[in-house]
């Protein structure tokens, strides 16, 4: 849970960095890549973290400039990029102009719950590095690079002269 803006801010500029960063990788034809043919596809996932900002921050009585939790998805990656950074700039501006920190300590209804404001930030944060591990798995299968995000990826390896660890 936060309780400085300090801190999510901080946090905010990397994890929305990497998300950037493996959005960026993504095909217009990989985002149909399954793990299963039930499951949810690589676009499906992108989208859901896109659409996810706005909605949780509603709930919170912010309104920053997100699609609608249902809206149709793209059919294209970089869409599905553009549509993130404009949503990750809206939330931090939406943040940073109407909450501080006394207010990270606020109560409001999340789910049927009682959360912190600051707890919803943590949440928030914690949701998108859940699926942008699972678009890793699906960006494998589709033959796609992928970016490290807590430390050097396998194709990464490289760039710090040492060999792919196996």
């Amino acid at each position: 849970m936060y309780r400085l803006m300090e801190d999510f801010n901080k946090d905010w500029k990397y994890e929305t960095e990497i998300t950037v960063k493996t959005f960026a990788n993504l095909t217009d034809e990989s985002l149909n890549q399954k793990v299963t043919p039930e499951g949810r596809d690589l676009g499906f996932i992108a989208w859901h973290i896109v659409v996810s900002l706005g909605e949780m921050l509603s709930k919170a009585g912010l309104t920053p400039d997100a699609p609608a939790e249902n809206s149709e998805r793209p059919n294209s990656a970089d869409e599905i990029t553009q549509a993130f950074k404009i949503a990750a700039d809206s939330v931090m501006n939406e943040i940073s102009s109407k909450w501080n920190d006394a207010e990270l300590l606020v109560t409001v209804n999340m789910y049927g719950e009682e959360w912190q404001k600051g707890y919803i930030l943590w949440a928030m944060l914690k949701h998108q590095a859940h699926h942008r591990a699972q678009m890793t798995v699906l960006m494998r299968q589709a033959g796609l690079k992928v970016p490290g995000a807590y430390g050097p990826a396998k194709e990464e390896w490289e760039s710090y002269g040492m060999p792919p660890q196996k």
